[in-house]
């Protein structure tokens, strides 16, 4: 009994040893499952790291998603993800802490559709209504016998007496038909040829007074009485203000020659000298508003009514005519407009706020935000403006932050992020202080990611301290201008641009660089990007 309790036990025990023995084994085996080895993970990193494009080796703003050559031959360099030092559409971001973004006051808004409803603006003048002008001219040659309207600018009525003329041509054709039409009543009883005849002449010499516009109740009266007038009054067409007046008392005047001309005022032009790239945006009919300086407080309603079709290449302006009614004629003839045409476009557009823009003169830039703190500046091409937003043909997409407040700061900020960095380099390529943010990418290692020249490796940085801004290269002079300031140099390899030796121009950040060097000179310089595609040497020495 008490061996088999032995045997027992002891296969129990030996069966926990095997359990035991197994579990062990287990969590070894997913310990290294689990946790590579610092080598595997070496070997494995590079392998999972993706490319995202390609740069152009010299710094250009040229991307390419699959390996090329430049035009130099020289390979363009990866760009691994995480390591861009550009956004993928080729412009650096600026970088801005969160506290900094919120004391600055910057306000984004998404760049959308919508229709540009605008008004545009131009300047111009008031003008007499050309159909609303008349001359009083006459038929028959004659003389002024007297004025009854003698003064320009006079308001006159319709029907008003103008002036009276005397003519022989007219006391003529008046006593010739004052005889015809006593011959008509002598033989209104008798038949045959001769009162035909008699009736004719009679028509005929009605007809000469009245192409002559004698007033019909002169013609009525001579008719039944037989009286003949030595004057003839002219009357007003219109109801207006006489604006010409070329009769004098006592003148002789020929047939046709305007004795008088007579405007009616009660409606006038407003002709608007619009810009050329504005007028592709008004029709006919479009609402206006008009503006007098005489009249500060008040404004006039027209409508457009015409669009000349013809453009004055002085002023690069094409007139367009309003209409508006002027009770009371205040406005009057030359007098100085400011207009604002109604331009509403109903097509949706994209557009961002006009404050969103920031132009230069030569080209305009947007800033988007592409992360937390992180912008990227963008070149836009405009369109179509209205009071608040401007229309985005290219540069920005649907949807996209952009800034609408601040960004001013945003650009100066990364002005002076430039400008602190290329000092350090010109330093000596010493860690930049908090201020300065430094590049990010191939372009950002410096003279830290590479080996040094004559022999001596560049110290490694600090753990944490950010890489050198700018580039180390040993080279020999080419040539010296002192007047542009620039340098050619043959210089070796640059690792961390990987480019290969070769003969190039640079730019010297001061003219005291080019001291005491001449062609054949060897040296050790280094180097900065200051705007995309300019090289420019911050220190140089001689070997």
């Amino acid at each position: 009994m008490k061996n088999s309790f032995v045997a027992l036990l002891t296969v129990t025990v030996a069966a926990a040893g095997v359990v035991a023995g197994q579990w062990w084994s287990s969590r070894q085996h997913s310990a290294a499952t689990a946790t590579p080895t610092s080598a595997e993970t070496a070997k494995a990193g590079p392998a999972a790291r993706r490319i995202l494009y390609y740069r152009n080796p010299m710094g250009l703003p040229d991307t390419s998603p699959t390996p090329k050559k430049d035009p130099m031959g020289m390979d363009y360099i990866p760009v691994y993800e995480g390591e861009e030092p550009e956004s993928t559409s080729g412009a650096p971001q600026v970088r801005i802490s969160a506290e900094k973004v919120q004391k600055m006051g910057v306000r984004t808004e998404a760049a959308a559709l919508r229709p540009l409803g605008r008004v545009v603006r131009a300047s111009g003048r008031v003008e007499p209504d050309e159909r609303r002008v008349y001359a009083v001219t006459s038929k028959f040659e004659g003389y002024v016998e007297r004025l009854h309207v003698n003064a320009t600018g006079q308001p006159v009525a319709r029907g008003q007496a103008l002036f009276e003329v005397y003519s022989p041509e007219l006391v003529s054709a008046q006593r010739e038909y004052a005889i015809a039409a006593q011959g008509v009543r002598a033989l209104a009883g008798a038949g045959g040829d001769a009162a035909a005849g008699m009736r004719q002449l009679a028509e005929s010499s009605l007809l000469r007074l009245r192409n002559w516009d004698i007033p019909p109740d002169q013609v009525e009266a001579l008719a039944r009485t037989g009286e003949i007038r030595r004057t003839v009054t002219f009357r007003s067409p219109v109801s207006g203000i006489v604006t010409e007046k070329k009769a004098v008392q006592g003148m002789r005047f020929m047939p046709g020659e305007t004795l008088y001309q007579v405007t009616d005022l009660g409606a006038v032009w407003v002709i608007a000298d619009v810009f050329e790239q504005d007028i592709g945006s008004l029709k006919r009919g479009a609402r206006a508003t008009v503006r007098i300086d005489a009249y500060p407080e008040r404004t006039f309603s027209g409508t457009v009514t015409y669009v000349y079709p013809t453009l004055n290449a002085q002023t690069r302006t094409i007139p367009v005519r309003l209409e508006l009614a002027n009770p009371g004629h205040l406005l009057k003839p030359a007098m100085f407009a400011q207009v604002e045409l109604a331009a509403a476009d109903t097509r949706p557009v994209l557009a961002v706020p006009d404050s969103a823009v920031i132009d230069s003169g030569t080209r305009r830039i947007v800033l988007v935000q592409v992360g937390e703190g992180r912008f990227e500046p963008r070149e836009v091409k405009t369109g179509a403006r209205s009071d608040t937003h401007v229309q985005v043909l290219e540069g920005v997409r649907e949807g996209e932050q952009v800034v609408v407040a601040a960004n001013f700061l945003i650009d100066a900020e990364s002005n002076l992020k430039a400008a602190v960095g290329a000092l350090a380099a010109h330093a000596g390529h010493a860690a930049p202080g908090p201020s300065a943010v430094p590049a990010s990418g191939p372009a950002a290692t410096g003279a830290a990611a590479h080996a040094g020249h004559a022999g001596h490796a560049a110290p490694p940085p600090a753990a944490g301290a950010p890489a050198s801004v700018g580039h180390r290269a040993e080279g020999i002079v080419e040539d010296v201008d002192a007047k542009t300031g620039s340098l050619s140099l043959n210089h070796g390899p640059v690792p961390t641009l990987r480019w290969p030796a070769m003969t190039m121009e640079f730019k010297v950040a001061n003219e005291s660089l080019l001291r005491d060097l001449k062609p054949g000179t060897k040296v050790r310089f280094e180097f900065v990007e200051r705007e995309p595609g300019e090289w420019v040497i911050t220190s140089v020495s001689r070997m």
